[in-house]
Parts: C-alpha cells; sequence; structure tokens
C-alpha cells in the first residue's frame, strides 16, 4: 500500500487526537506540576546526549533542528493548528513524501506527550515532595511506566522523522516552493508550519546524506532504552545528566 494513499484521514485523525490530549479540561494531567520538570530535565538530557553533534559545524544544524522542532518539550500545538487550518491546500501544493513526514513528526510529539503524561503521573504518585528531577528517580519512574514497545516505536519513530526529511527535502521543486510560500505563509498566519519547513531543509541541506547521522541517533537512544530498562546503574552511559 502506498505511503500516502490514507494520508488525509491520516492527517486529520492525529491532529484531532493532538487536540483532545493537549487540552487541558479534557485531559487534566496537562496540569499537573511534575510535567514542566519532567520537560526540563528530559531536555537538558538531550542537550547532553547531543553534544558531540552540537560540536561538529556539519551535523550542528540538523541536531539543532531535533531538539528545537522534533524531538522536545517545545509546545508544537501552534504549529499543528497551522497544519489542520491549511490541510487541503498541503495535499494540492506539498509533495506526498513531504505531507507524510508531517504526518510521522505529528505522531512522534503525540506519542512523546503522552508517554510524557503518563511520567509526570507516576511522580505525582511516588514522589510528591520532591521539585526537582534527576537520573535515579528519572529511570525509577522510566521502568515502572513500562510500555518497551511504545518506547521503542518512539525512537524509531524519530529515525523515521529524519531520514524521511532528508530525502523529501532533496526533492526537485522542494526549494522553490519554500521560498513561494513564504509570503502567503506569513499572510495567512502560519509562520509556525512555514518555519518547521524552512528549519529542516536548511538543516538537512546542510548536513548532507542524513543516513549515517540519523543511524548515530538512533543507536543511541535504543542503548539508553535498553540500559533503562534493564536497570543499569549509569543508563546515560558517559553521558553527563544531573
Amino acid at each position: 500500500m502506498s505511503r500516502t494513499r490514507d494520508l488525509p484521514a491520516r492527517l486529520g485523525c492525529l491532529l484531532a487526537r493532538h487536540q483532545v490530549l493537549h487540552d487541558h479540561e479534557r485531559e487534566p494531567r496537562n496540569r499537573l506540576r511534575w510535567l514542566p520538570e519532567l520537560r526540563r530535565w528530559q531536555t537538558q538530557r538531550l542537550e547532553a546526549s547531543f553534544d558531540r553533534f552540537l560540536r561538529d559545524p556539519r551535523r550542528r544544524p540538523a541536531a539543532q533542528f531535533f531538539l528545537t522542532d522534533v524531538y522536545n518539550d517545545n509546545d508544537f500545538s501552534r504549529r499543528d493548528a497551522d497544519i489542520a487550518k491549511v490541510l487541503p491546500m498541503m495535499q494540492r501544493l506539498l509533495p506526498g513524501a513531504l505531507l507524510a513526514t508531517v504526518a510521522d513528526a505529528i505522531e512522534l510529539g503525540l506519542l512523546t506527550h503522552a508517554l510524557d503524561l503518563r511520567m509526570a503521573q507516576v511522580l505525582e504518585e511516588i514522589a510528591p515532595d520532591r521539585r526537582r528531577l534527576d537520573a535515579v528517580l528519572y529511570a525509577e519512574v522510566y521502568r515502572r511506566c513500562g510500555l518497551p514497545r511504545l518506547r521503542g516505536h518512539q525512537v524509531a519513530l524519530l529515525a523515521k522523522v529524519g531520514i524521511d526529511l532528508g530525502r523529501a527535502m532533496r526533492l526537485p521543486g522542494v526549494s522553490m516552493l519554500l521560498k513561494l510560500s513564504r509570503g502567503p505563509a506569513r499572510a495567512a498566519g502560519l509562520e509556525e508550519l512555514q518555519g518547521f519547513l524552512e528549519r529542516g531543509f536548511a538543516a538537512f541541506g546542510a548536513l548532507g546524506d542524513a543516513g549515517a547521522f540519523i543511524a548515530e541517533i538512533e543507536a543511541d537512544e535504543r542503548e539508553v532504552l535498553r540500559r533503562l530498562f534493564a536497570g543499569d546503574p549509569r543508563p546515560f552511559g558517559m553521558t553527563r545528566v544531573e
């Protein structure tokens, strides 16, 4: 089956689920005290894990794009609201491969937020008087939450978004299409979506072949996942995380 055959239905479903999961009334766990601290700590951990990429001039733009636009604690609700508004137009103008990658990015953000809500709830239960997260407490909560298959899928989606975005950005005409859409996007209030696509294009343009870069990230994250579930006393290896 073509990856893009059911894309409109998939995008619509993902956007609807995203809206529900981020709604504080329908999903009260968004108000949990631990959620911002969990996100802060995970951001710090990812930045530490990405340190070698960030110190490499060629790979730095792609690493920064991952940290700010793909796999981080940023609120992507504005970007995804942009997508919902212009979905019919996007289907007419953008290549199917690029739209499918946008859908994967939304699914990754949706899954990551759902897992974060689960962890924040467990933190509220086992550490109601704590205020700061550390590696030991994080590892304990990670194991208590379980769901190793979903965690594996989260890493697989991360890799898929990176590989497919790199490929999509090399499609003929994408560069010109992004330039031509800049004005209309600004006029329509779609700066978040336009910025996401432009930053991705610039990052992967500087990187060249994304395969080795993404494979390294995926291998690192799968090793972290394995160590966390195995109860390794140093689940993040040599990465220093407070």
